[in-house]
């Protein structure tokens, strides 16, 4: 499989080292670049750009790209790197050679260690680089200026026989000696290997979709960043465009999509918020290795989700649930007591971020909000309580839990349902809020709970196609509606978490070839445009970031199970 790296990095699994070809703008020139994802996504993090260079001169190169190899090929020769472990790359060339310049900010700079070898200070991204010049010659010009390099200019040039070799190695504190005895080849061998059995471990599809299952194998698998700082398990990342963190609830849908063949890493991505669990009960909006975000929550997904996982695998055992048990209660409290204002058990979202739907018609009036799919999917997670307290015998909270289910459930049907759809309010004043949002459908996880009116009128309008339901799946807002916005993030394009909750919902009511009908249309959609962060509704256009693993993790379990 090949890729452009214009529109997917080209990375490994534990890395946080990325190599993107990036759009020229007013601040930087088009190229190449090898970047650094350390600490989120404030900025593209850019390191180094990459150029290939014949008799000092830089050369045009075209960039080919598969999942453990990236080659620079051009009409003088070519390099071929591989980044053969988390923290190192290798590269090797012929015909050619390689510069790497850095546009050094605050305090960047570069000494020469021997005649080999040359440390990057990068201060500017708190990160350290050694190159080193394994086969051929290193020059490096760094003019020095007051109290940093003015720029850095590496140049990795051929030998004799008109090749060269090198190693760009990041660090935090001291570089570790190494010798870099093992060939270019056998690195390779071994991160081929690795990435072999990634795939071959990624659920199955149809042939039909063989080279998008491969893709969304590749994407998940170059995503996971090892454990660092905040970090604290292996995490798969949402992206390593720019979405450069892991999220509180598109952690859930990869942990979905790795659950049958690869447990211990679903569970670890459930588990690393709960190692990061404020002691109020809450959960980060999202977190990477420097630090986490409290500004924002996401929704209480978790509950529906470990059933969903139960339902298919059975890993999740005892000693699960009593590890899981304690901050899922401390979770599922946390919005009785600091997410319902009013006091009238219907939760609240005190932003759209809140909700994981961040700009959806849902708060397009304003904040705090009532929205029903907030308490629908608390119903699930007490319910899902109830059980697990019923595991670890405690009677009288497995009582609690399922009582303090039923009377919410109760209280959302009278509340949030006016006799024809679910609707949203402002919270305190209970003004109804004027959506016709794909999140008002989400109470549909309730299934059978609801009335049969309710399921029938949910069905109705989810076969709308004046509506949600478009030749590609499930849009967000009708597209009727007056803020339908064909590239409006949750105001229209299609997504991958609210497919896989109703396609799930449906099949559980039985409404089996209406899901496997939205499924094959999602499915379509992505063999067609890839594994971007959303979807254009009428067209089916990639939108967003181009390579997203809560995308590829839905379309496997989609694909798997439905088509």
């Amino acid at each position: 499989m090949e890729f452009d790296v214009k529109f997917i990095p080209f990375s490994r699994y534990g890395s946080y080292l990325v190599f993107s070809h990036i759009s020229g703008s007013d601040k930087i020139k088009e190229g190449l670049y090898l970047r650094s994802i350390h600490g989120g996504d404030d900025d593209m993090k850019i390191i180094f750009r990459l150029e290939l260079i014949k008799e000092g001169e830089a050369i045009p190169f075209q960039e080919i790209a598969s999942p453990t190899l990236l080659r620079l090929e051009s009409v003088h020769g070519y390099a071929e790197i591989c980044i053969c472990e988390p923290d190192i790359v290798r590269v090797k060339g012929k015909g050619v050679g390689l510069r790497l310049t850095m546009d050094c900010k605050a305090y960047d700079y570069a000494i020469s260690v021997d005649d080999r070898r040359w440390e990057i200070n990068n201060a500017s991204n708190e990160i350290k680089f050694m190159l080193t010049s394994i086969k051929g010659r290193l020059s490096v010009n760094a003019p020095w200026r007051i109290n940093r390099s003015e720029c850095i200019i590496a140049d990795f040039t051929p030998n004799d026989n008109d090749e060269f070799e090198c190693a760009i190695e990041e660090f935090v504190v001291n570089w570790k000696k190494n010798s870099y005895e093992e060939s270019f080849e056998s690195c390779h061998s071994k991160v081929e290997k690795e990435y072999m059995s990634w795939l071959n471990n990624t659920l199955e599809t149809g042939e039909k979709y063989k080279n998008a299952r491969e893709l969304a194998s590749y994407i998940t698998w170059s995503c996971v960043v090892s454990p660092k700082g905040k970090i604290t398990r292996p995490a798969m990342y949402m992206s390593k465009n720019w979405m450069t963190n892991i999220w509180s609830w598109d952690n859930c849908f990869n942990a979905m999509a790795l659950a049958k063949n690869n447990p211990k890493l679903a569970w670890d991505q459930i588990m690393i918020f709960v190692d990061n669990q404020d002691e109020s009960g809450t959960f980060p909006d999202f977190i990477n290795d420097k630090f986490a975000l409290w500004n924002f929550c996401k929704p209480p997904i978790q509950g529906w989700v470990l059933k969903w996982i139960m339902e298919r695998t059975d890993f999740i055992k005892k000693q699960h649930v009593e590890e899981i048990y304690k901050p899922l209660v401390k979770w599922t409290e946390w919005w009785f007591k600091y997410r319902d204002s009013d006091n009238d058990g219907i939760l609240q979202y005190n932003h759209g971020n809140d909700s994981g739907w961040d700009n959806s018609t849902v708060f397009h009036e304003g904040v705090p909000v009532e929205s029903p799919d907030l308490t629908s999917f608390l119903i699930i997670q007490m319910e899902l309580l109830s059980e697990f307290a019923l595991i670890l015998n405690k009677t009288e909270e497995h009582k609690k839990w399922k009582e303090k289910a039923n009377i919410t459930l109760d209280k959302l049907l009278k509340h949030s349902w006016d006799g024809k759809r679910f609707v949203a309010f402002k919270s305190g004043t209970h003004k109804r809020i004027n959506s016709d949002s794909l999140l008002l459908f989400i109470p549909i996880i309730l299934g059978n709970r609801l009335p049969n009116n309710i399921i029938k009128s949910l069905v109705d309008g989810l076969k709308d196609n004046r509506r949600f339901l478009t030749e590609y799946g499930l849009a967000t807002e009708s597209i009727s509606s007056d803020y339908y916005i064909p590239n409006g993030y949750w105001r229209g394009p299609i997504w991958a978490p609210s497919t896989m909750i109703i396609v799930d919902s449906l099949k559980k009511i039985g409404e089996k070839q209406f899901a496997k009908e939205i499924a094959q249309r999602y499915c379509s959609m992505i063999l067609k445009n890839g594994m971007a962060e959303n979807f254009n509704a009428l067209t089916g256009e990639g939108l967003c970031d181009t390579a997203f693993t809560w995308t590829s993790s839905v379309f496997l379990i989609l694909a798997n199970e439905y088509c």
